[in-house]
């Protein structure tokens, strides 16, 4: 049997590649696995910048002195704002790709991110007005976008048995922007350069990647947007339990992302340069160890992983609450990285469970082989999108409990005694649904099929 190869043709909307089947090992080997690479690549740097420019304004409000007149509650509303954007974007990223192409929505989303960076360096200056700020920020939410149309292109160019893999280095790549523009910011800061040199150095690289794209990206002809699994994705509980998982591990990545600095410079008095030298520390190590998360859960199940995760983060955040009220900076800020940790490995462990769920709600149904498993990757698929996009929304919610405790209490205290609770539900519905064995057969209330599936979700 002779393998199909990439037929790459150019025409009217950029380079386009009539036939792909990852899934044909000598295809892969031959032809696929370079080319899956080459977009690999090339999506990931984008959506890195991405990330960066979403998470811009935690740097840019450690450079915002009294000369600007904005209290703390105003600078944790305006990065509020580009992580409420940020989250409500990725939904029509999602399905951005099979309209424009993998390719051609990349160029599209790498320059749109002019857009935000641009305006902040034309405002960014003492005398400008705290909606003009916010506006800027709200534009910089684009760049969380990039994230689920960079997952949604990647997933189409890899066999089922490379998309663990390939999803979860993507993912990271992404995620990643995060402590670079920290890092960056750091580095400008120290050389007593103003936020308009931050600035000045991404533009460029915006440009660069977009033009990256551009030369060495392909569209996928056959990646169509499946409407119908969207709608039964929406419908399934499911989707919504993990979406509350999420936010529990990436909304507070995202969140915590946002808000360490100022937490930092408002709670204890740091300066901006000092504030910076930790800043990035938690997301680049939350980053690095999301990965992790998905081996622990393919090895050990990824609910059981989930679940102690959240063990864990609910006794990172108590330390965090003793810590802020005896005011020990040290035990504070060993006790947040730590909890950045954890969030990174439950990012992993989490999304590695949703492919399990519906391959598990497939074998439920009754469908085995090739049926079962195009099954679970239609909802699956379906649902990422959704899932990423309100677990981004809890970043948003770890802000503006912040700005609340702040105007409240005068610390994080508060904000971090509710983000307590929030784990300890997440601890409970991760073992309620996932983890909790059927009840003894022949209970009026467990029939022999949801008995099943029970266990079944249990190894997911």
């Amino acid at each position: 049997m002779t393998a199909p190869s990439s037929s790459i043709t150019t025409r009217k909307g950029g380079r386009w590649i009539e036939q792909w089947d990852p899934e044909d090992e000598t295809f892969w080997k031959e032809t696929g696995e370079k080319v899956a690479h080459r977009n690999l690549f090339f999506s990931v740097l984008s959506e890195h910048i991405g990330f960066s420019i979403w998470t811009l304004w935690s740097v840019m409000v450690l450079f915002m002195g009294p000369e600007y007149g904005l209290t703390p509650a105003d600078k944790f509303f305006i990065i509020s704002m580009a992580t409420l954007v940020g989250a409500i974007v990725r939904v029509p990223y999602t399905f951005a790709v099979a309209r424009f192409g993998g390719r051609n929505w990349t160029i599209i989303a790498a320059s749109m991110l002019l857009v935000p960076t641009i305006a902040a360096f034309v405002v960014m200056e003492p005398g400008t007005s705290f909606g003009t700020f916010l506006v800027c920020a709200m534009l910089a939410g684009v760049g969380g976008g990039n994230f689920a149309s960079s997952m949604t292109n990647i997933n189409s160019f890899f066999p089922l048995r490379k998309k663990g893999w390939a999803l979860g280095l993507n993912a990271g790549g992404g995620n990643i922007g995060v402590p670079v523009v920290q890092l960056i910011g750091l580095a400008v800061i120290g050389a007593n350069g103003g936020p308009r040199l931050l600035l000045g150095i991404y533009i460029p690289l915006i440009v660069i990647a977009a033009v990256l794209g551009a030369l060495y990206m392909d569209n996928i002809t056959s990646v169509k947007n499946d409407t119908g699994a969207a709608r039964e994705a929406v419908k399934d509980p499911h989707t919504w339990i993990m979406s509350f998982l999420y936010i529990g591990t990436f909304g507070s990545f995202i969140g915590y992302s946002f808000a360490f600095g100022l937490v930092l410079q408002t709670q204890f008095g740091r300066t901006p340069l000092e504030s910076a030298y930790v800043t990035f520390i938690g997301p680049l190590l939350g980053s690095l160890i999301r990965p992790v998360g998905g081996w622990l859960a393919d090895k050990y199940g990824g609910a059981r992983i989930t679940l102690w995760n959240f063990v864990g983060m609910g006794a990172a955040t108590a330390v965090i609450v003793v810590a802020s009220m005896e005011k020990s900076l040290a035990l504070f800020t060993t006790a947040f990285i730590v909890l950045f940790v954890l969030s990174g490995l439950g990012n992993g462990s989490t999304y590695k469970m949703i492919p399990g769920i519906f391959q598990a709600k497939a074998a439920a149904k009754g469908l085995t082989g090739e049926e079962a498993a195009s099954y679970g990757r239609r909802l699956s698929g379906a649902s990422m999108g959704l899932i990423g996009a309100v677990g981004a929304v809890g970043g948003l919610g770890i802000n503006l409990a912040f700005r609340q405790s702040f105007l409240s209490v005068g610390s994080g205290t508060g904000a971090f005694l509710a983000f307590l609770a929030f784990y300890a539900a997440c601890f409970a519905v991760t073992w309620a649904v996932y983890l909790r064995r059927p009840a003894a057969s022949g209970s009026a209330a467990t029939t022999e099929s949801e008995a099943k599936t029970q266990l079944s979700y249990a190894e997911v």
